[in-house]
This record gives C-alpha cells, sequence and structure tokens, in this order.
C-alpha cells in the first residue's frame, strides 16, 4: 500500500486559496493571490527541490489540474519535467476528459477509486493543491502525511485546508524545517484520535462553579 501525501502552502490562519497569484482563484471575491511568493528562499528550493526529485504520482482536483496543465507543460522551471511526465489522477465531476501528458479521469465513486489507488504498487500519490478534494479526504482519512507550508500572514477569509466539517484528529509532527523568512516547512502523520484533557482544579471553586453555569444559561 502507498502512501498519500497532503503537500500544500498554508497561511497561518489556515488559508490555502491562491498562494502563487491572484489569477489562479478568486472565487468568492478571494482577492489575495500571490501571497507565498515574497517567501521564497534558498532554503525552500531545496526542500522543494528534494520533495520533487522522488517518484511519485499525483492526485488532483478539478481547479488544481486546470492550473497546473495550462502553466506546466509551457514552463522550463525546475520541477517540470518531472510534473509533465509523472502520472496523474483527476477527481471532477465536470469534466469529460483530461489533455495533459498522462493523466487519467477519476470516474465514478471518487473515495472508493481513491481506496483503489492506495492499494496499488506504485509511487507515493501526491496531493497539491485540490482544497475541494483535501476535504473529501479529510473526511473519509485518506491522508497518510501532510507536508505543510506555513507563511507568517494572516488572511482571515479563503478556502481553508482543515473547514468546516473536518474529523477531529491528533498529528504527530516527524519532521520541521524553517526557511530565512520564516516559513515552518512541517510533516506530519495522522495521530490517532483527538484526546482532551483538563487543567481545571479538583474540586472548583466557587466562582468556577457559577461561571460555568452563566456559560449554560447564555447558550
Amino acid at each position: 500500500m502507498r502512501k498519500l501525501i497532503v503537500n500544500t502552502f498554508v497561511t497561518l490562519d489556515g488559508i490555502m486559496q491562491a498562494p502563487g497569484g491572484p489569477p489562479e482563484d478568486p472565487t468568492g471575491g478571494f482577492t489575495y493571490g500571490g501571497w507565498s511568493v515574497n517567501y521564497w528562499d534558498d532554503v525552500m528550493n531545496q526542500i522543494m527541490g528534494e520533495f520533487m526529485g522522488k517518484p511519485s504520482e499525483l492526485l488532483l482536483g478539478r481547479k488544481t489540474y486546470e492550473i497546473f496543465a495550462s502553466h506546466w507543460p509551457y514552463s522550463k522551471e525546475p520541477g517540470a519535467d518531472e510534473l509533465n511526465s509523472a502520472k496523474k489522477y483527476v477527481a471532477s465531476r465536470t469534466l469529460n476528459k483530461v489533455d495533459w501528458n498522462n493523466s487519467t479521469l477519476i470516474k465514478g465513486d471518487v473515495v472508493q477509486e481513491i481506496r483503489k489507488l492506495k492499494q496499488q504498487d506504485g509511487p507515493e500519490l501526491l496531493v497539491h493543491g485540490s482544497s475541494n478534494l483535501i476535504q473529501t479526504l479529510l473526511n473519509h482519512n485518506l491522508v497518510d502525511e501532510y507536508r505543510l507550508w506555513i507563511f507568517p500572514v494572516v488572511i482571515g477569509k479563503g478556502k481553508r485546508l482543515f473547514d468546516q466539517g473536518t474529523v477531529p484528529s491528533g498529528l504527530k509532527l516527524i519532521d520541521c524545517k524553517t526557511s530565512s523568512t520564516g516559513v515552518i516547512v512541517a510533516n506530519y502523520e495522522p495521530g490517532g484520535e483527538l484526546k482532551t484533557g483538563t487543567f481545571e482544579l479538583d474540586n472548583p471553586s466557587v466562582a468556577e462553579l457559577a461561571r460555568r453555569k452563566k456559560l449554560i444559561t447564555e447558550g
């Protein structure tokens, strides 16, 4: 069984929409596209180069597929050859065909088809961008690793990595690096069920009991 890895750029407040430029995804009136561009340095280039240099196949949602397919076949940037030659699986309810080299349209039950892909022999399955698809993957516990590029910016609105409906769970940090510009590149694995606890006193004070009662009545 191969790993399914989510590789995504996020702001400190969890926004992942349009990190590479305004035209990527202005839906919902999003006007902050390109928020990641001015933070790149040699450390990040090295990490990305090592990451992209490993054999992999891509799993993409429709919007990210269209962004990539209209850019990488025409690019001479580092990583272009790897992306263009990699096998790509595209999850979409609206596309009838996919023309980018080595691309296959996932048909039928997306969750079941992705489970089948994970069961196959082969390299890692990488998810880039694809915020809508990621929500499906999260809700069905299909992600084996998160590679999060956390940028020191906050936006307040936009598409989020962990959005409403995310299943509560713990994560285990397996690697972490920091760029000269303050970007944290952190790798996490699922850590199982979310465990909660409390710092409250064994014998709460009268004031504390009154506070709790007030919260209940306030709804």
